[in-house]
């Protein structure tokens, strides 16, 4: 378990930085220029997102169940999946209606993820991952909300609903591919075994 806690320190640590040091990016980008940061930052967000799978294989086998979630919450969790990757694929593409409205698609994508995965995992190990990633998101949703409100950000503007159409279908294609057997490929769990 502790690998985990620390896996998790680490990986929303990093892309907490902006948040809890704002400072910090600016100075690194100063001594090792923004080639040289982009470089280290992906590199520490790689090496923190083995550990926190590392670790989360390894508490897995370890921890208990918190809560025993009803088989109707895994049902609600598919669902949720859906709307979260085409919130993902929205991210991910010029910006049509569903990435203007919904402001940042890939931190709402996150968010829907780690309430889906709260609503259908009572094990330990799997509420302190998804719970931190749901904190994750709400500490950076608002960060992101003040950041617009003092100019500091701006948000892309609408291009072509046509984004939309291609989000939704990248969207389902993907759910399609974790619930037909990614899922299970990936983390030896499937989605629709309740």
């Amino acid at each position: 378990m502790a690998l985990l806690i620390v896996g998790i320190i680490l990986f929303l640590g990093i892309h907490l930085v902006r948040v809890v040091a704002p400072g910090l990016r600016q100075s690194m980008i100063a001594s090792l220029g923004e080639n040289g940061w982009k470089i280290a930052y992906s590199i520490a967000s790689l090496l923190s997102l083995v550990l926190l799978i590392y670790g989360f294989g390894q508490a897995r086998q370890v921890t208990g169940m918190l809560y025993m979630p009803p088989v109707w919450m895994a049902h609600i969790a598919v669902t949720l999946m859906l709307i979260a990757l085409i919130c993902l694929a929205a991210s991910l593409l010029p910006a049509g209606h569903i990435a203007v409205r919904t402001k940042h698609p890939m931190v709402l994508s996150v968010k829907i993820w780690a309430l889906s995965h709260l609503f259908a995992n009572g094990e330990t190990s799997s509420v302190l991952l998804f719970a931190a990633f749901l904190a994750w998101g709400v500490i950076l949703r608002i960060s992101l909300k003040r950041r617009e409100r003092a100019g500091e950000l701006v948000l892309r503007p609408f291009v072509s609903a046509k984004y939309d159409l291609y989000a939704a279908v990248i969207g389902v294609v993907a759910w399609a591919l974790l619930i037909w057997r990614v899922h299970e490929w990936l983390i030896g769990v499937s989605p629709l075994a309740v």
